[in-house]
């Protein structure tokens, strides 16, 4: 008798990950996050009663099976955990229906799941870093640069802070300007603008920012200048020119967004921008 790959899927993340205290543990922590550090997830399982010497080998069991079971996927640059309940929804509900849906439409269902167009409720507003950047298409130059940024630089250097970090393509069509990525921009506590490429959007949505004199912080990669109007403003210069150029220096890299960030939030009040420059006692109420 056949069984349906929804009911499947649902006994082996039971018998894989529900049934193992630990795992189900790792899984509850790390469920809709970017997976940390190895050494991490350690620390985390030792405080679970787990010898220290079996650590490791029980972190690298949990990524395993996370893996087989498809709730540890690449998503926007990173190793990230899925809920369990997402993954199953994204399977037929029967057999037969699991023959007739072609691998391309799997994968759309998947892409659609990986962006979901959530707005933070009052409460997590606070905790919101929205990441302005280029976006581009599926699978474009800029898609491949925005991803790597998001999770090689910009959550690492915010893992301190408790922010969670949101893009564009989550909460509405990449390219366009809806009324909830200006929500984002106006109510977030933060702001990571990325000006690589010289996106128009990008700019837009800064120039927001920068009028309401909110907690901003600019990044963009070497290869491009940095605009007349903001090249007397702090931005945060990320050497992609090859692997060897960029990945001796992420550290430094993360530590520099980690500073500014830091005494962004610790007087808003006080950056400066071109606007505030030229009109300091400009004051935006909404």
């Amino acid at each position: 008798m056949d069984v349906a790959p929804r009911e499947q899927l649902a006994a082996r993340f039971k018998l894989a990950i529900e049934q193992i205290p630990v795992f189900k543990a790792l899984y509850e922590a790390q469920k809709g996050n970017r997976l940390p550090a190895t050494t991490v997830l350690e620390d985390f399982v030792k405080e679970q009663e787990i010898p220290a010497e079996d650590a490791k080998e029980c972190v690298d069991i949990f990524i395993v099976n996370a893996k087989f079971l498809g709730i540890l996927r690449p998503i926007a640059g990173a190793e990230r955990v899925i809920s369990i309940e997402q993954a199953i929804e994204e399977l037929p509900d029967s057999p037969a229906a699991s023959e007739a849906v072609g691998t391309s439409t799997r994968t759309e269902a998947r892409r659609e799941k990986a962006t979901p167009q959530a707005t933070p409720t009052a409460a997590e507003w606070d905790r919101t870093c929205f990441y302005i950047s280029p976006i581009g298409e599926e699978g474009s130059e800029q898609r491949q640069h925005s991803d790597l940024f998001l999770g090689s630089v910009v959550e690492p250097a915010l893992e301190e802070f408790g922010l969670i970090v949101v893009r564009a393509d989550r909460i509405g069509k990449p390219g366009m300007i809806t009324a909830q990525i200006i929500e984002h921009v106006l109510r977030s506590k933060l702001v990571i603008a990325d000006l690589s490429y010289h996106n128009p959007n990008v700019f837009y949505e800064l120039c927001l920012r920068h009028v309401c004199r909110l907690p901003t912080v600019q990044i963009i990669r070497k290869l491009d200048k940095i605009p007349f109007d903001l090249d007397q403003f702090r931005t945060i210069q990320i050497d992609t020119t090859s692997i060897f150029t960029m990945i001796p220096n992420l550290q430094i890299y993360k530590a520099e967004i980690t500073t500014q960030v830091r005494t962004a939030l610790k007087d808003p009040d006080s950056a400066d921008n071109p606007v505030t420059t030229y009109y300091p006692k400009l004051k935006v109420e909404f």
